[in-house]
């Protein structure tokens, strides 16, 4: 049985979807799109305040495990692209026009496609059963 929590990170890249989809429509696209990346960086937030990450990480010694690191890594770079996402689009807004930015802007939205995908596969292998 799968968790919550990837129930819920699988519901908002499926949201992430329906913004990239919906581009044209720019009051749809931003609202979806922005209410995505805060649920993806308050997630942490939450599992922090849920769960024993000490005893998992520590006493069981998993913080040398290869796909936490993976995990966090690619979190992080899915940090980075939201950042550079939010930089291009803010750019776009103010000027619609502009190709080079709305090619860069694609691209990166592409780029957190296949990254948000793989978060959401790490952290579903993360899952301990007994924690759900």
């Amino acid at each position: 049985m799968l968790s919550g929590t990837v129930l819920f990170s699988a519901a908002t890249y499926l949201a992430m979807w329906g913004g990239y989809y919906l581009s044209a429509h720019r009051r749809w696209h931003v609202t979806i799109m922005a209410m995505v990346m805060m649920c993806d960086v308050g997630m942490p937030f939450y599992l922090y305040a849920t769960r024993n990450w000490y005893k998992r990480l520590f006493v069981h010694e998993e913080i040398a495990t290869f796909l936490i690191w993976m995990h966090f890594f690619l979190l992080i770079t899915l940090y980075v692209l939201y950042a550079l996402q939010i930089v291009a689009g803010r750019k776009l807004l103010k000027n619609a026009g502009n190709g080079e930015t709305r090619v860069e802007h694609r691209g990166q939205a592409k780029a957190i496609l296949v990254v948000k995908a793989l978060v959401v596969l790490t952290g579903a292998l993360l899952v301990e059963p007994d924690s759900t």
